[in-house]
């Protein structure tokens, strides 16, 4: 193993991945690759080939990579530090006032592209309810790109965020609305509609600082069971939906039973839930039945 001085880049990134695994960064060194590669304008594999070239850091690239180290120790989120997250194939602007995409809602978006991707309509619609930083709503426009996709979001803060990521998509459509009254103008013609809503109870703290201290309130939190915003999701997803339509809800993974439940009563058929890649629950589906004559 050759010596590494105290200017080499792999240097560096061994003191800043001690700091933040002695914060309780699970992956410490994985994050430090990835501030040092915000600060050098690479990619992480880059800097990975940078380790092995030897190459070094200069006196202001080693202080910028030090002050982002001390910001991840706070536990301020690594896409706030670096402004991006990854979410598929998107690369999202991200920051305060915006929940952060998660890994496990890659595998809730594909239910609704895949029906998307089934829909007979040569233009069919998908709806997201939510939409936070358009992280859904972007990966169902640009993976289905035939659809036309219609995004909401109560938050100011978080719409924003949203309208810089969706600028691109000229096949999607956002609006600043709650989603008790978002797009009237579909009622029966939608094919899907999917959310991330709020879910965790009032009384329960979330685990980690990341979410606890630096995600928005009203992205977190639905009420004293956590199933308020799902009750109101249930109802609008069966005016906006056509008969044989699919609901897509994201949620905590002890809350299926009851998810379920609620829609069932709602007058949803073949509601189901489905685990995650940790094999937790983590989605719900459901069918909107033919309209009674």
């Amino acid at each position: 193993m050759p010596h590494q001085s105290d200017s080499s880049l792999a240097f560096h990134l061994d003191q800043a991945s001690r700091r933040l695994g002695e914060a309780g960064i699970a992956d410490s060194a994985v994050d430090t690759e990835l501030l040092a590669a915000h600060v050098l304008g690479l990619s992480r594999g880059a800097v990975q080939a940078a380790v092995i070239r030897g190459a070094e850091l200069t006196a202001d690239e080693a202080a910028a990579l030090s002050s982002l180290v001390d910001r991840r120790v706070t536990r301020e989120p690594l896409q706030h530090i670096t402004g991006k997250a990854a979410f598929r194939h998107l690369e999202l602007a991200v920051g305060p006032g915006v929940f952060v995409p998660r890994p496990e809602t890659e595998t809730v978006v594909q239910f609704a592209i895949d029906a998307l991707m089934a829909d007979a309509s040569p233009s069919p619609i998908g709806v997201d309810l939510g939409t936070g930083s358009g992280a859904i709503a972007m990966a169902m426009a640009t993976e289905v790109p035939h659809s036309r996709i219609f995004a909401a979001e109560l938050s100011p803060q978080a719409h924003a965020w949203a309208m810089r990521n969706t600028a691109s998509a000229s096949n999607l459509t956002l609006i600043l609305s709650d989603m008790a009254h978002a797009f009237e103008e579909l009622a029966g013609q939608a094919s899907v509609v999917i959310s991330n809503p709020p879910y965790v109870p009032d009384a329960a703290i979330p685990r980690d600082p990341e979410v606890r201290l630096f995600d928005p309130a009203l992205a977190l939190y639905g009420g004293t069971d956590g199933l308020d915003v799902v009750r109101v999701l249930s109802r609008r997803a069966l005016h906006l939906l056509r008969s044989g339509g699919l609901l897509v809800i994201e949620h905590g993974e002890l809350q299926g039973a009851d998810i379920r439940a609620l829609l069932k009563a709602d007058g949803w058929v073949a509601a189901a839930t489905h685990l995650d890649l940790t094999q937790r629950d983590r989605a719900t589906t459901a069918i909107r039945p033919p309209a009674e004559h």
